[in-house]
């Protein structure tokens, strides 16, 4: 049985952590004491479906939890780095993973075996040939006898982290050699029973093979929202229908082309502006992500717009907003939407009530006492003059609309994720506006 030590507990590395804690020996690392606490008591820091479910099984299996990197995790046929790789001034900040290869080179020399060290970061083309490999090269390590170095970039979404873990529709291995890279294969093979794709390249194309995934999703959520904003000009288009046609294309698929307020989290922001700024950095003007990046950030102007073209004013009024995560199924309120529309609304004189099923806390930490967050949907709603649905959570598709009109103060509702049936509020009512619904 695979030893695999596991460094930077955040999304990708606690989601693989809690899935191969169920096939083989794992430990956890990460420098958070905090976060070690409550993960030893078989509890998540974050919201993420069934995560739990796995971390419990696992950790009845043997998993276990470190906060710092030693020669015995190091001890390992696999160390697996998922520390963050965060947006700093515009360009990807590399100083958690070189933080933690430093540690690692400092250490490798007391360790007997020669483990695979495994880049699942996200991390620009270029780092882990021109700068990971020569951290552990100054302390006078040699590859392929003290260690190994393989890119294997994750594909997971959040909200939906266990299942993308446990069901990868690819993995991608890179490399610059092919025993380290069969010994992954190998172990992938054993961990997924079934026959799993797994694409075998070098370290850079790897690690290009992330960036241009996710940007390529990026730039079909901000093609769909222009398309969005054409069909608003355009009275009896509805581009719900322009969406479900074009992506029976087998060419589009129907992935990613639901208009709404535009995209955040903590990737596709992160990782479309770390590509424009390397590509920059290499003579090269990415013009068409600079267009992606701009068409988001103007979707939350087209929202707001919206709104204040059919409230007129905005000063004294209370609009309720239900979702501030960045998507359902997560707490993680990184880059989403609601945080600048929600500061914009206050600034045009608003008063704000929210609520989210599961990023309340995360929301508290934000905005503290500026707006008033509820403990339910329905007390949110009271004496509202618009309701503003910005989170797509399950809980909210189907609510009581003779309730909530009798609870507003004024029955509008700005639907930004198309997910009530507009003909059918205006028939009760309701003053309904979708995106692109025009």
């Amino acid at each position: 049985m695979n030893k695999v030590t596991i460094i930077g507990l955040g999304y990708v590395g606690l989601s693989l952590a809690a899935f191969l804690g169920t096939k083989t020996n794992v430990v956890g690392v990460d420098s958070n004491s905090e976060r070690i606490s409550i993960l030893e008591r078989g509890k998540s820091y974050f919201y993420e479906p069934k995560l739990e479910y796995y971390l419990k099984k696992s950790m009845n299996k043997g998993l276990k939890f470190e906060h710092e990197v030693s020669s015995n995790t190091l001890s390992s046929d696999f160390v697996f780095v998922t520390v963050g790789t965060p947006i700093n001034n515009d360009k990807i900040d590399l100083r958690n993973i070189k933080n933690v290869i430093q540690k690692i080179s400092e250490l490798l020399s007391n360790v007997k075996q020669c483990p695979s060290i495994v880049i699942k970061s996200t991390v620009i083309p270029g780092t882990t040939d021109q700068i990971i490999k020569p951290i552990l090269s100054e302390y006078g390590l040699k590859e392929y006898i003290d260690f190994n170095l393989l890119t294997n970039p994750e594909f997971l979404k959040e909200g939906s982290a266990m299942h993308d873990t446990v069901f990868p529709h690819v993995i991608v291995i890179g490399g610059s050699n092919e025993k380290p890279i069969k010994k992954l294969v190998n172990f992938y093979n054993c961990v997924y029973p079934k026959k799993q794709k797994i694409i075998q390249t070098n370290n850079i194309t790897a690690e290009v093979i992330k960036y241009a995934n996710n940007s390529f999703l990026a730039t079909k959520l901000s093609f769909i929202n222009s398309i969005a904003n054409l069909c608003q000009r355009l009275p009896g288009t509805n581009v719900d229908k322009i969406a479900e046609v074009i992506g029976m294309d087998p060419r589009i698929g129907n992935q990613f082309l639901r208009a709404g307020p535009g995209y955040g989290g903590s990737c596709f922001p992160k990782d479309v502006q770390a590509l424009i700024s390397f590509a920059n950095s290499v003579g090269y003007k990415p013009d068409l992500l600079d267009a992606v990046k701009r068409t988001n950030l103007d979707q939350i102007t087209s929202v707001l717009n919206l709104i204040k073209n059919n409230l007129k004013t905005l000063e004294g009024k209370r609009i309720t907003i239900l979702g501030s995560a960045f998507k359902e199924n997560t707490d993680d309120i990184r880059e989403a939407p609601a945080l600048s529309i929600i500061d914009a609304l206050t600034t045009l004189g608003a008063t704000i009530t929210a609520y989210d099923p599961e990023a309340m806390a995360t929301a508290r930490t934000i905005f503290g006492d500026a707006i008033q967050l509820e403990k339910t949907n329905y007390a949110a709603i009271e004496n509202a003059d618009g309701l503003l649905l910005l989170t797509e959570w399950q809980a909210f598709r189907n609510p009581n609309f003779e309730r909530l009109k009798i609870m507003m103060r004024n029955p509008v509702i700005f639907d930004g994720r198309n997910i009530f049936d507009p003909v059918h509020l205006r028939q009760m009512g309701f003053n309904y506006y979708g995106i692109g619904r025009k």
